[in-house]
């Protein structure tokens, strides 16, 4: 999964996050019924574990 968003050459503030990275988020906050702030620590934790 790319879960950086790649640049788009559109103008305004790029993208940082991909869809895939973005719907993991949100699935992840479905699934263990977290609030947001939780969930984005939560993946934060999983990615530094990983090595990414």
């Amino acid at each position: 999964m790319t879960w950086l968003a790649p640049h788009d050459g559109s103008p305004g503030r790029p993208a940082l996050f991909s869809d895939a990275a973005i719907q993991f988020c949100l699935t992840i906050k479905g699934l263990f019924k977290l609030p947001l702030r939780q969930t984005t620590g939560m993946v934060a934790s999983m990615l530094k574990h990983g090595g990414s």
